[in-house]
């Protein structure tokens, strides 16, 4: 049946306004990095405050190789991406046995080695970057599709077959980037493997390369892309050329390509709607930049943030937060309606700065006006009212908690805060600090959690577990 000129504008129009993970059941899933609501929280769920090995554990599942981006789900259905060493017949080989290789957030980059773990004192820092060694062997970029209900895998397909060109922080994974879903494909970004869409059952529908990053002292690549209506958005950021491209999601065609100049950077773009508009916010070392999702014109531009920009933005009630924490601090809540052309020192659109105490490697947390947030990868925990900046509690050393990559997670009137020696301790939601449990697992967590109706979902180093209660 054909549809008025007129009719079809406005069907456009609502496509590109409403983003995909924003319609149900996508408000009761985890479609993408940081969630459906783009800032941790998972508005429905239900999830245990406690668990143990023995206790509120549904399932554990075994995922080859390593990989510490966020699972996704929608419906029944989980996504993950790992990378794992191919062995005789071109099948990923099996997990590393415990004691192996560390692996870092998804997002993570490189880990600070001026912060030691809690608890010990450094008397000098180091005299240079980690090393980074390139694989010797080719490695498996798949993509794995995992029943809810038991953990089974349904399908896992490898997009692509090689040798990394460059090597990864030692604790990086070369599958950082997490996906995301809008319930009908699934878009898996591997950096320089390339971009892949695939359908449900794992068929690859189309695919994209940009070429071969070259990242800051080969610490390895992270940023997640985008997904809103039927663009996909990926920065390009790292010691070469840089870039953000906006890509058709159902052909893998440009729309459009803007160049950056930044060093490289593991912070995943933001799409926020403004004034009925849609802008795509970046979060740069020289510069934090908001394009028109339409044309890819940038909206308006401030200064940067910190070395190693990580972290990504987040928003609410009309203001987007930015910040980073590697070799300084930085903090920058920006009005989003006041925000044209360039915010300089003073500019009526920056509602409120801080330089202190930010985070590294986890992303903010912004659940219901409060900013939660780590001190670098320590467990330092800091609390501020998003619109004023006020400082609620803070920073608060959360005892037994060591290293954190992953990012907080709320939900149900609780926060999550899961650090890399296997605790997960759980605060009450609010200005104060007040601890409700800590959990601890024998495994080692830098992928950020997912939440989903009463599930809990914590990516280990060679295991995903579902944690409900019993």
């Amino acid at each position: 049946m054909r549809i008025g000129h007129h009719l079809r504008a406005v069907a456009i129009a609502l496509t590109l306004a409403i983003p995909a993970f924003a319609q149900a059941p996508a408000e009761r899933g985890w479609p993408q990095w940081r969630g459906p609501t783009g800032n941790g929280v998972a508005p429905n769920a239900k999830p245990p405050t406690e668990w143990d090995a023995t206790r509120n554990i549904r399932w554990k599942a075994q995922v080859p190789g390593a990989g510490h981006a966020t699972p996704v789900i929608w419906g029944e259905r989980i996504y993950l991406l790992t990378a794992a060493p191919v062995a005789e017949g071109g099948t990923a080989a099996q997990p590393p046995a415990k004691g192996g290789p560390r692996a870092s957030d998804a997002h993570a980059g490189p880990t600070p080695q001026e912060a030691p773990p809690s608890g010990e004192r450094r008397d000098r820092r180091p005299t240079g970057p980690p090393r980074s060694e390139t694989p010797d062997e080719a490695l498996a970029f798949t993509v794995l599709s995992l029943n809810r209900a038991d953990g089974r895998t349904l399908w896992q397909r490898t997009v692509a077959q090689e040798r990394p060109h460059e090597g990864a922080h030692p604790t990086a994974t070369f599958a950082s980037a997490s996906p995301v879903t809008d319930g009908e494909r699934v878009y898996a970004f591997f950096g320089s493997r390339g971009v892949y869409c695939l359908n449900l059952e794992g068929n690859i529908v189309w695919s994209r390369r940009f070429g071969m990053m070259r990242t800051r002292n080969s610490f390895g690549e992270g940023a997640s892309p985008a997904l809103y209506g039927d663009t996909l958005v990926i920065t390009w950021d790292h010691e070469g050329d840089d870039f953000i491209v906006a890509l058709d999601k159902r052909t893998g065609q440009e729309r459009w390509r803007q160049s950056r100049d930044e060093p490289t950077t593991w912070s995943s773009p933001r799409i926020i709607e403004v004034g009925g508009k849609p802008q795509v916010i970046t979060a740069g070392t020289n510069q934090c930049v908001a394009y028109d999702l339409s044309t890819g014109e940038p909206v308006w531009r401030t200064g940067g943030l910190t070395a190693n920009v990580i972290p990504s933005p987040v928003y609410q009630d009309g203001l987007v937060i930015l910040m980073s924490g590697f070799r300084g601090a930085a903090i920058k809540a920006i009005r989003l309606d006041r925000a044209r052309g360039e915010l300089g020192a003073g500019h009526e659109a920056i509602a409120w700065t801080a330089d202190e105490k930010t985070p590294y490697v986890p992303s903010p947390l912004l659940a219901n006006g409060l900013l939660y947030y780590f001190d670098n990868n320590r467990p330092i925990l800091s609390c501020r009212d998003a619109k004023s900046g006020e400082l609620r509690f803070g920073p608060e050393r959360v005892d037994g908690l060591e290293n954190v990559y992953a990012s907080p997670l709320a939900a149900n009137g609780h926060v999550y805060l899961v650090g890399r020696s296997g605790q997960t301790t759980v605060i009450r939601e609010g200005p104060s600090y007040e601890v409700v449990a800590v959990n601890r697992l024998d495994d080692e967590f830098s992928a950020s959690p997912a939440a989903v109706d009463g599930e809990l979902y914590l990516r280990g180093r060679q295991t995903l577990y579902c944690i409900a209660a019993q």
